[in-house]
């Protein structure tokens, strides 16, 4: 068999894999809808998402967490969540501009009593207390609700800095007024560094952050969840399928022999390769929930049936999982910026330019990529062509061949 045809025969496979793997989805439709009927469940109904205490909160939220991608045109998939227990929502006021949380106010609005069964999470970009207060209350307004369970300030890069004694002073006078019940903060860079830290404060509630198959074997991050876990923290894990961010390796899940065998035995044990990724985060029982962007109604049921699953993986399946990670390390950014950017002479956001790079090349949303790109300072983005990556590229863990995939999303994006 020739190189053409080995592909071809690859690509043959995955789709009649992905048929195959819809197909048991497809029949779990009829349990789900026979259960909508139901008041909301306890996690020991096998039809319903089960759930996890929440860090030192006394909170238990479900173990999958709907993603803030739907708008106001979605209310039967919130809807359909809900009666599967995916009951902790996460959004933010960035999130499509706004329209997701005006989706979840229309959700509210139409169905006042499920807001008392929903753990509602959402974000905002700044550490400034007089903002933080505007972009809460604007939330709050756009959700029809008069508080938030947990409220985080959305991707921070440095705890000293972002988290101040202020910014403390803003989250206990939020919680006596009810505007909000917890604090925390998203990561998506240093999150190892960030977590570590936040153990440390003694007034972090919950932290969501970038983990996955990748990332949680990593002596790192084992330490800073077990920190997190000592402290208290609710933890929640994103970016749990660890997308590729470089066009030359958008297709390398299906052109690798390490992939296609990996796929094979998970569908044998009747699951996906999706499913499975978020299956071994949970075996991790200090991850509380999984976010998960869930557009619509295939990949909300494939999710909900992977949370239903009792098949436990196997030391082989990890193995699998850790082999593939080896290979293409170079197509995956860990986020250890710190590390990389330190490197180099120009001030680049070399993590935030890949993060761009992987919403344009892995998810094909290029609105979203440009949305983030632009909202770099100006000055990165003209760095960015000026810049030397070689000590970086040297440095980094993962083999990343920084300097084209940035010079490349520059070109794409510009």
């Amino acid at each position: 068999m020739n190189e053409k045809e080995n592909k071809n025969s690859r690509r043959d496979f995955l789709k009649t894999a992905g048929a195959i793997g819809a197909a048991p989805i497809i029949a779990s439709l009829a349990p789900f809808a026979s259960a909508a009927d139901k008041q909301n469940s306890k996690s020991s109904d096998p039809t319903i998402v089960p759930t996890r205490p929440f860090g030192k909160t006394g909170e238990n939220v479900s173990i999958l967490s709907l993603g803030g991608v739907l708008d106001t045109s979605d209310l039967l998939i919130f809807r359909q969540a809900m009666k599967m227990g995916v009951t902790y929502w996460d959004t933010a006021d960035s999130y499509g501009g706004g329209k997701n949380e005006k989706a979840i106010g229309k959700y509210f609005t139409k169905f006042p009593n499920d807001r008392k069964k929903v753990f509602l999470v959402t974000k905002a970009a700044t550490s400034d207390p007089n903002k933080l207060t505007e972009k809460l209350n604007a939330s709050l307004e756009r959700m029809k609700t008069s508080y938030v369970d947990l409220y985080f300030i959305h991707y921070v890069k440095d705890v000293k800095d972002e988290l101040t004694n202020d910014v403390k002073s803003w989250a206990e006078k939020a919680k006596a007024e009810g505007k909000i019940r917890f604090f925390g903060f998203s990561a998506h860079k240093n999150m190892e560094n960030s977590m570590l830290s936040a153990a440390k404060l003694g007034w972090i509630d919950g932290i969501m952050m970038s983990y996955n198959y990748r990332l949680m074997v990593k002596d790192e991050m084992k330490r800073a969840v077990d920190a997190c876990t000592k402290a208290g923290i609710g933890l929640t894990a994103m970016k749990t399928q660890a997308a590729f961010f470089a066009w030359f390796y958008a297709s390398i899940g299906s052109e690798t022999n390490d992939a296609l065998n990996m796929t094979e035995n998970f569908l044998k044990k009747g699951f996906t390769e999706e499913q499975a990724k978020l299956k071994i985060v949970w075996e991790n029982p200090n991850i509380a929930s999984i976010c998960s962007a869930m557009p619509n109604m295939t990949i909300l049921q494939a999710n909900v049936a992977a949370a239903l699953n009792k098949t436990k993986l196997s030391l082989k399946d990890r193995q699998h999982f850790d082999q593939y990670a080896k290979k293409t390390a170079g197509g995956y950014c860990a986020g250890c910026a710190d590390i990389c950017e330190s490197m180099v002479d120009f001030k680049v956001p070399i993590s935030d330019v890949l993060r761009c790079s992987m919403y344009y090349h892995s998810y094909g949303d290029r609105d979203k990529a440009l949305a983030l790109f632009n909202a770099l300072p100006t000055s990165a983005i003209e760095n960015i062509c000026k810049t030397d990556y070689t000590k970086a590229e040297k440095k980094c863990p993962q083999k990343i061949q920084i300097g084209s995939v940035l010079k490349k999303i520059h070109q794409d994006l510009s």
